[in-house]
């Protein structure tokens, strides 16, 4: 295949190279734990910001306020809204989270991940704040920044009865013929490949080996990507070679990868991508086996063991993994982690992923976006971090269940390297593997996001 090149920058080289072409580590540009208080009060100055409603996201979909609305609120002129009690000023935030019939009304400094902004006029606070219709002056330390959006998607999985509709078609697009606009609208979008682009052995998994062709990348590119993981359970679906392969032929088309390689030290390097000027780091785990474990001189992918598949929880594994983490910090403005875990068609996390998630926000992660369970999981927020336990499918071709046809795309909104956002987008997988976006206030999309925001 032809290379071609990501649409958005990305970065190769591994950390020691980005260093070097940056010029060192990022600059954390947000507010930092343990700055003094005398130097935050000299940089903050009045600045306009958009005047939010913000709800529990369980309450969000279909949710909507006119500019009359929300000014009739702003000015103390209703104490209620939509049948929801507005509560103003410190701690508003908080009570939302905790009343589910409980508005915030709050300038959008004081929205945090876990809460959900709501659009005013059709224009979202978060995303387009200077488009927003009311603002308000605060003193703050600066204005928005730079708005940047990530998609994160659940399973890519472009072999079996996919890859045979996009071959009996002539169409290598066709898994994102109804995604693809959307999802390359983003500022990044990310994805875990379940499956090889390369059938260079003996199929380890029978009819079960994932193995597609890779110009099935065709529909990648069209939608976006810049960062595909690896560190899967059906990489290694047909032995090391294509294993290796795989990684070659993703890297060579443009995307940058993470969590399986030549090595345990390629397989740990973190992709690393440019947008809106931040850099984004992604590390990437496999926690259910399968795909053999990369070692100082044979390829694979990084494993960490835990249950329920790959026995008890391993220290060593996840101080690894954490080590990852705290190495990969300083290259990068937004460090995610997507570790593939836990147990197949459940909405239950297993104990240990909270455990494991945990540790890796502790180490410096952003977030964590975890998948592989094939259902949806809960998004937790932990020091005011997300982990997302499990984003079910989303081109994959299961059929025999609804919950594994149901999953989310992940969406996160920063201003400049600060979350602001995490929102779960409710997705159906159709004939053939092609998911399509739904509405979250549709039946079936409140359906699939109760387990998530439940």
């Amino acid at each position: 295949m032809t290379p071609r090149v990501s649409r958005r920058a990305v970065l190769i080289g591994g950390v020691g190279g980005v260093l070097a072409a940056c010029g060192g580590p990022a600059a954390r540009t947000g507010p930092q734990p343990g700055a003094g208080t005398t130097e935050a009060a000299a940089t903050r100055a009045a600045v306009r910001l958009p005047v939010a409603l913000a709800v529990h996201p369980s309450r969000s979909p279909g949710l909507a306020a006119s500019r009359a609305e929300l000014e009739a609120v702003q000015s103390g002129g209703a104490g209620t809204w939509q049948g929801f009690r507005v509560v103003r000023g410190p701690g508003a935030v908080a009570a939302a989270l905790a009343d589910r019939n409980t508005a915030a009304l709050v300038t959008a400094d004081a929205l945090v991940p876990g809460i959900a902004a709501v659009p005013v006029d059709g224009v979202d606070p978060l995303t387009a704040p200077d488009s927003y219709p009311v603002t308000a002056e605060v003193a703050a330390s600066g204005g928005p920044g730079p708005v940047v959006t990530s998609l994160w998607t659940g399973d890519v999985m472009l072999g079996r009865r996919v890859g045979a509709g996009m071959a009996r078609t002539g169409d290598w697009e066709l898994p994102f013929s109804q995604t693809a606009d959307r999802l390359a609208a983003a500022g990044l979008t990310v994805g875990n490949l379940e499956c090889t682009l390369s059938k260079e052995g003996r199929a380890t998994h029978g009819g079960d080996s994932f193995g597609a062709d890779p110009r099935a990348l065709a529909g990648v590119h069209r939608a976006g990507y810049d960062i595909l993981t690896l560190g899967n359970n059906h990489l290694g679906d047909y032995g090391p070679t294509a294993l290796v392969r795989t990684a070659a032929i993703a890297r060579g088309e443009g995307f940058a990868t993470t969590g399986a390689g030549e090595d345990i030290a390629a397989a740990r390097e973190p992709a690393l991508a440019s947008a809106g000027g931040l850099r984004f780091g992604v590390l990437a785990f496999n926690a259910v086996g399968e795909s053999p474990e990369a070692g100082a001189a044979s390829p694979g992918v990084v494993w960490l063991r835990m249950p329920p598949i790959t026995g008890p929880l391993a220290p060593a594994d996840l101080e690894a993994v954490a080590q990852s983490v705290r190495a990969a910090r300083g290259s990068a403005d937004v460090l995610v982690v997507v570790p593939h875990w836990g147990r197949e068609y459940s909405h239950r996390p297993v104990a240990d992923q909270y455990t494991v998630g945990h540790t890796l926000i502790e180490a410096g992660a952003d977030a964590v976006i975890g998948g592989h369970q094939h259902w949806v999981q809960p998004i937790e927020i932990y020091r005011g971090r997300p982990i997302v336990h499990g984003m079910g499918n989303f081109v994959f071709d299961m059929t025999f269940s609804e919950q594994v046809q149901q999953a989310v795309v992940v969406e996160l909104v920063h201003w400049g390297t600060t979350l602001k956002a995490i929102r779960a987008l409710p997705v159906r997988i159709g004939t053939g593997g092609v998911p399509r976006f739904l509405d979250p206030a549709g039946t079936e999309g409140r359906t699939i996001l109760g387990p998530v925001w439940g």
